[in-house]
Formats: C-alpha cells, structure tokens, sequence
C-alpha cells in the first residue's frame, strides 16, 4: 500500500480511537501551545516583541506582537504550522531514541515558559500549569506509565497538527478570508491563501509521514556474524 494512503488511514483511525480516551480533549491543546510558542519564538529570533499569547478551550489560540518588518512578519505567519508540525515529529524521534522522558522535559519547559512571560487569559493559564504539574508528577514518580502516556501526547499532537493544517487548508480554499495564517499570508505576500494553504496541509502530512515511518521501523534483527578460524595441522 502507497506509503501517503497508509500515512492518512493511519491518522483517521487514531484521531477516531483517541476520542474515546477519556479528557484526552485536554491534551490536543498541546499542539495550539507548540503553535503558538513557534510564532513567538520566532517573532523573538527576529528581533520582535511578543506582547502576549491567548489559549483557548476550543484549541484555538492566537499570538499578539509588535514591531516586525512586513518582510519579518512573513517567517512569523509560517512559524506555527511548520514548529507544529515538526514537534510532533520531534517527539516520536525523541520515542524512537528511547529518550521520553526528554520529551516530557521539553514540553514542560516550553509550557513553563510560556505560563511565566506570554499566555495571559485564565484558561490558557490553569491549562498550562495543570499540563505542567502533570508531567512533573509522571516524570517524578510515574515511570512505569512515562512512556504510555508520552505516546499519547505524541499521537494527539501528530493528529492536531495535520487536522489544523487541513482545516485552513480547506478554509482557504472555500474562506480565504478566514483562513488564520494563510490569509495573514496572502495579505502580506503575492500569494493567494489557497497557496499557503496547501502548503501548511502538504508539509503537515509529510511530518507525519515521517512521523510514523519512525513509530513503525522495525528493530534490525541482523547479528553479527562468527567466523570460525581453521586451525593447521602438521603431517
């Protein structure tokens, strides 16, 4: 089966099961934080200043900044569906490495930093320390459980960065207007949302397509060989 077809029946099936993990609605703010925190990081890098990020329920989020170049502002708009998409590639690396616990670390890092200077709003701030006292706790005193529960993060992040990206992708097809980035793009470039659009959809799957031929590589089984050295006898 084609590796692309394989990459979304994947990915539909999971974003189907985890509905029934209980408060697992939760997490999938994860992906809005890393979103978000990419277009500070970046306006930052750039010389900008962040003035604030709002976290919402419905895992909507936007980020407020101030003095950026039209030129500048560009990389800005591309910053949170491309860190969103690579993170959630990061983490199942990370899990291919057997480091998740470092994961764990960076997601509490960036969700510390991010409670400590930039989110303001009362459900982005009980949401990120509540995400960050957990971790903590699973870090400290669940290791029997780290890696069951890293996963999951991991997969709902996979899931909520292509499904993000495919909803603006089709809003800018049928809604350029509305179309969050990409419409910020548009405006800022010659390029039409539809183009942006497609392209934060398109680099999405590809993320996860990368993603999941991590998860799913097979541990070589090859050994090294013996070479058996044949002794010489006299005659």
């Amino acid at each position: 089966m084609n590796k692309w077809l394989k990459t979304i029946l994947f990915l539909v099936g999971s974003a189907i099961l985890t509905r029934f993990i209980p408060f697992s609605s939760l997490f999938r703010n994860l992906d809005t934080m890393i979103h978000e925190f990419g277009h500070a990081l970046v306006t930052l890098l750039l010389s900008g200043k962040v003035l604030r990020i709002e976290l919402y329920a419905d895992h909507s989020g936007v980020t407020y900044s101030s003095m950026l170049t039209p030129g500048r502002s560009i990389l800005v708009s591309l910053a949170g569906y491309v860190t969103a998409s690579l993170f959630a590639w990061l983490l199942f690396y990370l899990y291919r490495k057997g480091r998740h616990m470092w994961g764990l670390g960076i997601m509490t890092g960036v969700a510390l930093v991010s409670l400590l200077f930039y989110v303001r709003g009362e459900f982005g701030m009980l949401w990120l320390t509540g995400f960050s006292a957990l971790n903590v706790v699973i870090m400290i005193f669940g290791a029997r459980i780290a890696k069951f529960y890293y996963l999951l993060l991991a997969f709902l992040t996979l899931e909520e960065s292509v499904v993000s990206a495919m909803y603006v992708g089709l809003m800018s097809w049928t809604q350029p207007s509305r179309a969050g980035d990409a419409a910020n793009l548009a405006q800022q470039t010659f390029l039409p949302a539809l183009f942006w659009g497609t392209l934060f959809a398109l680099f999405a799957l590809w993320c996860a397509k990368g993603a999941l031929t991590l998860f799913f590589r097979k541990e070589s089984t090859t050994r090294p060989s013996k070479s058996r050295g044949l002794r010489g006898r006299n005659v």
